[in-house]
């Protein structure tokens, strides 16, 4: 794929990331559901893990400054960068190379989920959670650990179906140059 061909995929993923994040999404102070991590998923199986990372990053921080839900906090932009980047490390499928098996990917996507999920969104995301809102850590994790179980699998199979249905698509338009 061509640099120009990234740059403009990396642009429409990160406008994706910041709409669905910040306008299809249901916000609370202690949980978020959302579909904000297509986006990140996708790009991190079509272009790797430097991009998904910025891409990742950049959208929590653009729509963190540009459309609010409290102050600014760094720490939720530093959880979105590595969620990216354990996404692209997992994902990301090399066009040159032959074509990995399905359970390969499956495998994959769902030990990257729950790293993300299990990892980032409940630990780390929580102790921000408590350094901003200084509530209990253990209060916290308990209302993200249910959020996250359901999450999981919705997730896993809302990526897999996507991969699947774009993988065509992408090989022919966006691999051949």
């Amino acid at each position: 794929m061509s640099k120009s061909k990234k740059i403009i995929l990396s642009a429409f993923l990160l406008a994706l990331l910041i709409v669905l994040s910040r306008f299809a999404s249901i916000q609370t102070q202690l949980l978020v559901i959302s579909t904000s991590f297509i986006p990140i998923m996708m790009s991190a199986i079509w272009l790797g893990f430097k991009y998904s990372t910025v891409i990742a990053g950049l959208g929590d921080l653009i729509g963190a400054l540009l459309f609010p839900f409290g102050s600014y906090f760094p720490g939720f932009t530093i959880s979105a960068a590595i969620s990216g980047l354990i996404y692209g490390i997992f994902l990301y499928e090399n066009p040159q190379k032959e074509p990995q098996k399905e359970w390969k990917f499956t495998l994959k996507l769902i030990v990257s989920s729950v790293l993300v999920l299990g990892v980032v969104n409940i630990f780390i995301t929580s102790i921000w959670l408590h350094i901003l809102y200084e509530k209990a850590y253990f209060a916290i994790i308990t209302t993200r650990v249910l959020a996250q179980v359901i999450m999981l699998p919705i997730q896993v199979i809302v990526i897999y179906g996507l991969n699947k249905f774009t993988k065509p698509f992408i090989k022919k338009y966006l691999w051949e140059d």
